[in-house]
């Protein structure tokens, strides 16, 4: 749904000559497809000014679809973090409106302060590492003894293993590969329930 859109939203602002192998792609956000697919087609630097273009028309693409659903156990892991006072914040290759649109469909609380999107930093490593920085703004912390990244995909694991995070893996359809590429079996969950339940 979210990829369909995506191509939909290209083909909105003219680029209709669009590479939809977007698993291979050098940086598995919004913001490069955009860039990437721009200068594909028109042999010419991307003009900053379309992002947020592109971004209106994302958020309207994605209403001809069916809400996404909430990841099992996203709200009660969400609460019981909020209710013992432990950090977290939202790292995400989608830019801002898609990716509050998206939580609000879910119904899951959210600070835009905490939220680290590819409108400022097209590579995984930049938004995570401005997510980190955001935490600490916003929880008033200088440091954190520990930070673990939690993702489904095997490019988020490599952006953990740049950064030198802990992992954890979420979902049963990539947990062999993130496996083969080095995630702990046992910190790959089926859900977000599961992972809950493994800390509680």
């Amino acid at each position: 749904m979210y990829l369909i859109s995506v191509t939909k939203s290209l083909q909105a602002l003219g680029v209709h000559d669009i590479d939809t192998d977007y698993n291979n792609y050098k940086h598995h956000t919004d913001s490069y497809a955009l860039r990437y697919n721009y200068e594909r087609n028109f042999q010419n630097d991307f003009p900053e000014h379309l992002l947020d273009d592109f971004e209106t028309n994302l958020v309207r693409q994605m209403a001809e679809f069916d809400p996404v659903k909430e990841i099992r156990g996203a709200k009660s892991l969400l609460e019981t973090f909020r209710a013992r006072q432990i950090s977290f914040c939202f790292a995400t290759g989608a830019l801002p409106k898609p990716a509050m649109l998206k939580l609000e469909q879910c119904d899951l609380w959210y600070d835009p302060s905490i939220l680290a999107t590819s409108k400022t930093h097209e590579s995984r490593e930049g938004f995570v590492q401005d997510a980190i920085e955001r935490a600490k703004a916003f929880y008033q912390k200088d440091q954190f003894d520990q930070i673990i990244s939690v993702g489904d995909g095997v490019w988020d694991l490599k952006t953990a293993q740049n950064l030198s995070l802990d992992f954890v893996g979420i979902g049963k359809r990539n947990q062999k590969k993130l496996i083969e590429h080095g995630a702990k079996k046992k910190h790959c969950f089926d859900d977000l329930l599961a992972f809950k339940e493994s800390l509680f």
